[in-house]
């Protein structure tokens, strides 16, 4: 194994960490059958340590790999399309779609074939290689998961015309407060040609631009450096037609964690189930009997961008029984639990960037018993880069060093509710240890100060950053009573 692109590890290329070597598994749309979540436990038993995580891109990572991957093993996972068949591709970020694409009673378009043919376009042009590994491509069917509002370069957003025509708007370097929408709408048939057209202009411009030393250029350097609208004129030139012009009308969707729980599918008779995986992380024997209750619905489970499962294609009759397994391996099915909504980075130990261990601190969480009526999304991350999650959470806790007499130690800046920076207002800094008696104050005064069904974003974006501050200071303790929040 290699580990020439730490920042953007693959497969075949994967990344040190302190913990061992990092390796990232692509899967396409986030669908994998039951062969593949078998093959992946045996990979993770085999070469690493017994864990998978899923990621905010719907990926798998293998994490503490200290025994080599075999090339037996690889060409293994090759045959099962869970490796890539052109190793030089093998960085580029995987291609991201609604977890319940095909099954959405609210879909427009069933992306999955176009997941599928995008990437077998990207298995068989080399060529591809040149481009930076983050280069990323989302399709939004118009299903009621929506994943329009995840950072991405290119989105196709399902949409339709007045004219009830539906196709796809074009969205260029997405970003959660920014749809990306620039004004063009492609039928279901172009929307591939488009993409690889497109994906040859950034081509084009990376091969004038990168000479081979540092980093290669993202897409977002060739919107900056072109503009879009001569990005769009390459592209119609490529194309040998003119693309159509429509106003902008997207914005984008907040983070929701609707699709945990069970949900009515399109298909008469059958729903599907969504699991929280508290920080996304799968036991391989949890993974391995996973993958033994798809066989009796379809086959497949599908990984979302949420760091959490979807068990589609479920007969009603069987959701008693399926929910009933799904708590004997640990896992539960609704939003409303404190970990549900709960991310972290690798952090310090699998990371060189992380400034803590965000993984440990965040599971102190878990222990909180909290009395949620609504996801509350609270973030870790070991540093600035926001790896984990780029949209905004209702709580977020960014990595630094702080001074203690004459020692260092781990803290973190806190950040609450949308406004000032990606992250939200900073409110204050803590050290690692406060982190957890800091968060059980601030639910408290939550749920105590909060107006009827208001949620948390809502209920610190309305007051000041001088309210926020003297109730969150340390030293205002009043409203930690043990009746509402216990450790």
């Amino acid at each position: 194994m290699l580990s020439e692109l730490p920042t953007c590890p693959g497969l075949f290329y994967g990344s040190s960490a302190q913990d061992g070597m990092l390796a990232r598994m692509r899967i396409p749309g986030g669908i994998l059958t039951d062969r593949q979540c078998d093959a992946i436990a045996d990979l993770a038993d085999q070469s690493g340590a017994g864990y998978v995580q899923v990621t905010n891109r719907a990926n798998v990572q293998i994490r503490e790999i200290h025994t080599p991957i075999t090339p037996d093993v690889f060409h293994r996972l090759q045959t099962l399309e869970l490796a890539a068949q052109t190793i030089s591709l093998d960085p580029i970020r995987n291609i991201m779609a609604s977890p319940t694409a095909g099954i959405d009673s609210q879909m427009l378009i069933d992306t999955r074939p176009l997941v599928k043919a995008l990437d077998d376009y990207l298995q068989t042009h080399p060529k591809l290689a040149a481009l930076s590994p983050k280069f990323s491509v989302c399709f939004d069917g118009g299903e009621w998961v929506s994943v329009r509002d995840r950072r991405n370069d290119i989105g196709l957003v399902a949409h339709r015309l007045p004219s009830s025509e539906i196709g796809f708007r074009v969205c260029l370097n997405v970003e959660a407060h920014n749809s990306g929408d620039v004004g063009v709408f492609v039928s279901e048939n172009q929307c591939l040609a488009f993409i690889a057209a497109l994906t040859q202009v950034y081509l084009d411009y990376t091969q004038g631009y990168y000479s081979g030393k540092g980093r290669k250029p993202r897409f977002r350097h060739l919107l900056a450096s072109w503009d879009v609208e001569s990005c769009l004129e390459r592209v119609e030139h490529l194309l040998g037609f003119s693309l159509r012009r429509e106003a902008s009308l997207l914005r984008s969707s907040p983070q929701s964690y609707n699709h945990l729980g069970i949900h009515p599918q399109r298909q008469t008779g059958l729903s599907y189930l969504g699991i929280a995986v508290p920080l996304g992380r799968l036991e391989s024997w949890q993974l391995r009997n996973l993958a033994k209750l798809t066989r009796q619905n379809s086959g497949t489970l599908r990984l979302t961008p949420w760091q959490t499962i979807l068990f589609p294609d479920v007969a009603d009759d069987r959701l008693g029984n399926l929910e009933g397994a799904i708590a004997d391996l640990g896992f539960h099915t609704s939003a409303t639990h404190f970990e549900s909504a709960l991310v972290a980075c690798s952090g310090r130990k699998g990371c060189a960037s992380g400034l803590t261990d965000t993984q440990t601190q965040a599971l102190g969480l878990v222990e909180l018993t909290a009395h949620l009526d609504q996801p509350l999304n609270i973030h870790f991350s070991g540093c600035e880069k926001s790896c984990a999650q780029q949209t905004p959470s209702d709580i977020a806790l960014v990595g630094i060093e702080m001074k203690a007499g004459n020692s260092t130690i781990e803290g973190y800046d806190v950040y609450v509710g949308t406004r000032d920076s990606s992250f939200g207002r900073r409110i204050r800094s803590v050290s690692a240890l406060e982190v957890t008696s800091l968060i059980k104050q601030m639910l408290q005064i939550y749920q105590q100060q909060r107006m009827l069904d208001e949620s948390f974003k809502m209920f610190v974006d309305r007051h000041s950053m001088d309210q926020l501050q003297q109730w969150f200071s340390s030293k205002n303790n009043q409203y930690l009573t043990s009746h509402s929040i216990t450790g």
